[in-house]
């Protein structure tokens, strides 16, 4: 049986996604936080992932609609909270410095998801953890993910008392 998500579910899903993409890319690119949310929210970056499949090979697909305001306060937040979220980060890693040795894709994972924890208090906590487990999932194969969940897990029981 299919597991029914309504459509306003996959846009928040679409837009912390692209959160995440955009993240990265606002730390990598050179790109200013409102060039890159103009980007994505235009469709320009952001609207296609490569899909892998045993028979074909990789494809291009197109991605589903994203929540656009919900993704621009996410992005618009980790950005103006970058530095203290970071602070945050690297105090509940065991090694503070784990966190600038991270590859970058799983930094802008964390930077959402504890954003969204932290700001985000209308929205239930297993929920935000289990969609940046989710997306560890789409971009990591090994033990990313279940170190992903566990730290979520950990900064969760702190702020969220």
């Amino acid at each position: 049986m299919a597991k029914f998500v309504s459509e306003k579910i996959r846009k928040k899903s679409g837009a912390r996604l692209a959160a995440v993409q955009a993240t990265y890319m606002c730390a990598f690119s050179g790109l200013s936080v409102d060039e890159v949310i103009t980007d994505f929210t235009t469709g320009d970056l952001g609207r296609y992932a490569i899909e892998e499949d045993t028979l074909t090979g990789e494809h291009t697909v197109e991605l589903e609609d994203m929540d656009k305001p919900y993704f621009e306060s996410l992005v618009r937040g980790v950005h103006a909270k970058k530095e203290s979220l970071e602070t945050a980060l690297r105090t509940y890693l065991k090694d503070g410095s784990a966190y600038d040795h991270m590859n970058a894709t799983m930094q802008a994972i964390l930077l959402c998801a504890v954003y969204e924890l932290g700001y985000s208090t209308d929205i239930d906590t297993k929920v935000i953890i289990q969609e940046y487990v989710d997306l560890a999932y789409a971009f990591f194969t090994k033990n990313e993910p279940k170190m992903i969940n566990a730290l979520l897990d950990q900064i969760a029981h702190k702020v969220r008392i």
